[in-house]
């Protein structure tokens, strides 16, 4: 290991990400630790499914397993940490399945696995000394919200890791922890960081906040896309972090995609709301760090700075709410809202109406076109998708009286299949609780060691307030009308009901246009369908940024709500797609 950085790798931006990344990146080149994040808010009901489906020993993420069966060997010939949060609701079990594949394979590993997340036993208790798990969005209380809960998990943070690793550690198996925590916590454990160490910590907090997605830090997603010479084979991100927290960004040699400041920039922005990034071990404040990049394939991060952690923890909650069925049906040629109406009311007229259902979505999309060229541009969407607690309400019964108007209604019927999987639907519920209440566990070679959070150590708060940036003021004559994404980047994703949307400019000219000219009430003006949610505005003027949290646009969460698009992921790809008056000055430097 480098006695200046600790180089850490993340194999996995979800549950479901290729699986042959983890060997890629041992076998690729040299790497200190390599991490995996498999939990979305959505995987913590997925999993809980699987455990109550498969029996109480399941629960975490079995891909892994996998990867652990192909890594082993290596990974100990190598001296390679393995860090994943693969653990979910049942980090226990997965730490017993690691241990029998590696004696199955003669490997001396020592595995490790924090608990003390999970909060749904606990719930009562907590409740009665006075905690509500008020919904952070809502501002409702879990008492009241009518449902029951299915998971209840704390965002732990990166000491149990450093604690696990500092017990000599090879493997360590975490539940919901933050996704940057495996990160910071091999980062502390390589310089023996002190808890109110805030800055090196903010550092570390931004490094994984980078690479925690896999390839969106690689030319994944990215909004100039024509910028990367190759998809074929991307190299997933690699960070070297430094005692300071100062950090590079890169890849493997000779693999696809491109690190380079806009794909940093890019996933800097992604999922955020203010840039106070918090976090249970330190807040990071992304508008402070400056962003470089250095050669190909390598961008440098330095200076963002930190403050004490909250004394709060947040939990994800998800609550069981019911059920759900649904069809798109294609709607083709004249008379398109005519048609819609007369399918819709023969629908629900066949089903006794729509009062049966607790909730009812119907939405056109008028994809077709005038004078059409092709069947596909004289072609409409009809969203229909209904819920309810009663199941057999929207069952099979429900799919089963659309596909009887198949040749008893309007001309031209057929459909695509669910608007979304039928099933069960779970609400996600962001909550917080006092950190007291929080306790995390290591066990490591039969001991159990208990970790406490950084805000119970009564350490001398630390807040940074950062420095004014001047914005550059840009005259506005001589404009052009161009494409939004001609000039600008964009990228957009889901945060619990809440999206964001961040944007950033090539140069501080462009941003300077872009901070007096995108205001909330022009994102509104662009994106009409924008016009009735709440919309927050922050700005990130040293790396050239702004970003938009919009409020309730995704309901109670991937899940609950009925938008094509759940996650918000093409937010801003819509936003690229729209017309602005841009100055000629700006244009041309770009």
């Amino acid at each position: 290991m480098n006695k200046e950085f600790i180089k850490i790798a993340n194999c996995s931006g979800f549950y479901g990400d290729k699986l042959s990344a983890a060997k890629d990146l041992v076998e690729g080149g040299p790497i200190d630790v390599l991490t995996g994040d498999y939990l979305a808010e959505l995987t913590m009901a997925i999993l809980f499914s699987q455990k109550m489906q498969r029996g109480e020993d399941k629960g975490y993420v079995g891909t892994f397993l996998k990867q652990i069966n192909d890594i082993a060997k290596s990974c100990k010939e190598k001296n390679i940490k393995i860090v994943s949060n693969a653990g979910g609701l049942n980090p226990k079990s997965m730490a017993d399945e690691i241990e029998k594949i590696l004696r199955d394979q003669s490997v001396d590993m020592k595995v490790a696995y924090i608990d003390g997340d999970d909060l749904m036993s606990r719930i009562p208790d907590l409740t009665e000394s006075g905690e509500t798990f008020k919904n952070i969005d809502k501002n409702v209380k879990l008492d009241d919200c009518g449902h029951s809960p299915l998971t209840a998990n704390a965002y732990l943070g990166a000491w149990g890791i450093k604690e696990a690793l500092d017990n000599g550690a090879d493997i360590v198996v975490c539940p919901r922890v933050t996704d940057a925590a495996v990160v910071i916590g091999p980062a502390a454990w390589k310089f023996n960081w002190a808890r109110d160490n805030y800055d090196a910590l903010a550092g570390a907090l931004a490094a994984g906040h980078i690479i925690e997605c896999g390839c969106q830090a690689t030319g994944g997603n990215y909004a100039f896309f024509k910028e990367v010479k190759s998809f074929d084979n991307v190299g997933y991100p690699i960070t070297e972090i430094y005692e300071d927290g100062s950090f590079y960004i890169t890849k493997h040699q000779n693999t696809g995609g491109l690190v380079s400041k806009g794909t940093v920039t890019a996933q800097l922005l992604y999922e955020i709301s203010s840039p106070a990034y918090v976090n249970p071990d330190v807040i990071a404040h992304f508008d402070t760090l400056k962003i470089e990049e250095i050669e190909e394939d390598k961008v440098f991060v330095s200076g963002c700075r930190g403050s004490s952690p909250p004394k709060k923890h947040k939990v994800c909650i998800n609550l069981a709410s019911g059920f759900r069925n649904g069809m798109e049906v294609i709607l083709t040629g004249l008379d398109i809202e005519d048609k819609a109406k007369v399918f819709t009311d023969a629908l629900f007229n066949s089903v006794g109406g729509k009062d049966h259902f607790d909730e009812v979505s119907i939405q056109l999309h008028r994809t077709d076109k005038e004078n059409p060229l092709t069947n596909e541009e004289a072609m409409a969407s009809l969203l229909i998708s209904v819920k309810s607690k009663d199941q057999n309400l929207v069952g099979r019964l429900f799919s089963a009286k659309i596909i009887e108007l198949a040749l008893a209604n309007i001309p031209g019927f057929f459909a695509q299949g669910g608007v979304k999987s039928s099933g069960p639907v779970v609400l996600y519920w962001p909550a917080l609780v006092d950190s007291k209440y929080i306790k995390e566990k290591v066990h490591i070679d039969g001991k159990e060691i208990e970790v406490l959070p950084t805000s119970q150590l009564e350490l001398d708060e630390i807040y940074y307030q950062k420095d004014p940036v001047k914005v550059k003021k840009i005259k506005i004559e001589d404009e052009r009308d161009i494409y939004f994404g001609d000039i600008y980047g964009t990228r957009s994703g889901d945060k619990g009901g809440c999206a964001n949307l961040g944007i950033w400019a090539k140069n501080s000219n462009a941003f300077g246009f872009l901070h007096n000219f995108l205001t909330v009430e022009k994102l509104k003006e662009l994106l009409p369908d924008l016009k009735d949610f709440k919309i927050e505005r922050y700005e990130l003027s040293n790396i050239n940024s702004l970003n938009f949290y919009i409020h309730d646009i995704l309901q109670d969460g991937v899940s609950s709500n009925d938008r094509k698009d759940a996650q918000a992921k093409s937010l801003g790809e819509y936003l690229r797609a729209k017309k602005i008056k841009v100055p000629q000055s700006i244009i041309g430097e770009l």
